[in-house]
This record gives structure tokens, sequence and C-alpha cells, in this order.
């Protein structure tokens, strides 16, 4: 693995001021995200590796943001951000009080420019990241996928398009709407329990109604059939459509081949733990397994073509 430093030097970051913001970048991400954050290190080219952490902790700040406090608190905050980082947007710079949040932009500016990030995706993410803000749950499949549309598909295309100069093909983007779909119903499993703890429930009605299991069943963790059926229903659903996703090997540069094959592979394992958990996913939340994880990430360079952990 090299060195930090020396991946600052090879992307280009030279300067002492963006070099601190790279390195809150970092440690932000190897904060929050420990398994992404090696995987980056150990999977990517070392002048790529600023960038791709620069937008994950972009994007993953902007996430939190709305996640903590009341309702009032989070839309307060997050409005605050989105003025502040549409006005760097425009100016190109952020120049203000330091803090975390402003380090990242900053660090995330420079990356949006070297790669030439189309604008439109960081502003369907910002105004996508409404919905969560006072987030009252799906009815429908249709509504389910406003939201894929919306919110998953543009953080990834502010993370993962970076892996592109300009933001990639068309073909490119229309594989990550795909793997959007796929990681944001395995999130919706894993992440369950807390999610309901907090309030909030993100499979739609209509798959609790067709299963024949209440909001109360999955508040009170019960291991019924019924719950074990709407589980693996969707477990099933995000693995067919996860194994479509695998097309995204096809449009992927060399250079981020091996990381976009981890993910999916990643994702793959936490459907099947998912799938051995059952019901009880309701009951606590699904992590990932570090000796697992480790055995993909030292898996042998990875070839174009479909995912192998399954």
């Amino acid at each position: 693995m090299r060195t930090w430093r020396s991946c600052l030097e090879a992307a280009g970051v030279t300067r002492g001021a963006l070099r601190d913001d790279f390195d809150s970048a970092a440690r932000y991400m190897r904060r929050r995200e420990p398994a992404g954050y090696l995987a980056v290190r150990m999977l990517v080219p070392a002048a790529h590796q600023p960038f791709v952490l620069s937008g994950y902790a972009f994007a993953s700040y902007t996430d939190d943001v709305c996640d903590r406090g009341t309702v009032a608190e989070r839309t307060r905050r997050f409005d605050a951000w989105a003025d502040q980082v549409r006005t760097a947007l425009g100016a190109g710079h952020a120049p203000g009080p330091e803090d975390e949040g402003r380090a990242l932009l900053r660090a995330f500016l420079h990356t949006a420019s070297v790669r030439e990030l189309p604008r439109r995706w960081v502003d369907s993410y910002l105004d996508g990241a409404r919905i969560d803000l006072d987030f009252t749950g799906f009815d429908t499949e249709a509504d389910y996928q406003r939201y894929v549309e919306k919110l998953t598909w543009p953080f990834l295309m502010i993370t993962t398009g970076l892996a592109h100069q300009g933001g990639g093909s068309p073909e490119f983007a229309a594989a990550c709407r795909v793997f959007a779909d796929a990681a944001q119903r395995t999130d919706i499993l894993t992440d369950l329990s807390e999610d309901l703890r907090g309030g909030r429930l993100y499979l739609p009605a209509g798959d609790l109604e067709r299963h024949g299991v209440t909001r109360a069943d999955l508040e009170s963790g019960r291991d019924v059939p019924a719950v074990r059926s709407l589980v693996s229903a969707t477990a099933g659903t995000a693995r067919a459509t996860l194994d479509e996703a695998a097309v995204i090997l096809d449009h992927c540069p060399e250079e981020h081949l091996r990381l976009t094959r981890f993910v999916l592979d990643l994702h793959h394992q936490r459907l099947a733990s998912v799938s051995a958990r059952g019901a009880s996913v309701a009951r606590r939340p699904v992590r990932d397994r570090p000796v697992a994880c480790l055995r993909l990430l030292a898996r042998r360079p990875a070839r174009r073509g479909a995912s192998s952990n399954h």
C-alpha cells in the first residue's frame, strides 16, 4: 500500500492547505467507513485515491447532515449546508470559518474540477437529499424507485462517477442506476432494525401487505413465517438486481475495476448474511464480517465479467 503522502503527490495535490483538506477527507472516511476506506487504499491506483475518498466523504457528510436531530434541526442544518455547497460550486472556492464540513467541501471542489464531474449530479443529489429530512415511507414500488432515481443514483454518480473523466458515458450512468437500486434495497435490509428504532421504514407498504406483515410485526421483531417471507423476497429482488448491475464492470475504467468488483461482491456478501439471519434483521443490524471482507480484499485482480461472490 502506498503512503498517503505519495498518493497526494501522484494526484497533483501539492499545496499545503489543500493537502490538509484531503487529509480531512481521508480521516473522515477512515472513521465513518473503515472497510470502504481500506478498499480504496488497497484497490485503487495511488493517483486516484484522494479523488475517490473526497467524493465519498462529501456525499457521506451530506447524508449525515440529514440524519441527526429533529426534523426542524435537520432541515435548518441541511439548508445551510446546501446553500454553502451551491455557492462554493458557483464561485469555485469555499471561504469561511474552518470546520470539517468546509474542509471536505474544498477537497470535493478540487476533485470535481480535476475530474470534470458534471454539476447536475451534485445538484440532483442535494435536491434528492431533502427527501430524507421528513421521510414518511413508500406506499408502492414506484415510490421507492423514485427515491432511488432522485437520491441513491446521484449519490453514486458523484462517487463512482469520479472513476471517469467527465462523469462517464450514458451506458455507465445506466449501469450505476441499476446498481443504485440493488445497493439501496440491500441497505434497507441491513439497516432495517436501526431505521425502525429511528421511526423510519423503507420497505414499501405494498410489500408488507403482499406478505401479510404489519409495521408492528417488524417493530416488535416477530420471527414469523410472514416476516421471513418478506425478508427473503426482498433479498431475492436485491440479489437479482445486483446480478444485472454487474454490467457496470463492462463500462468501468481499468483503474477502478478492482474496487468496483469488490463493492459488488461485498453487497452479495451482505445479502447472504441477510438471508442467513432471516426475520432477525428486524431486531439487530447486519454488519460486515471483518474476516470475510479481508478475504474479498485479498482476491486476485478482477477480470471483466459478472461478480462472483454468490
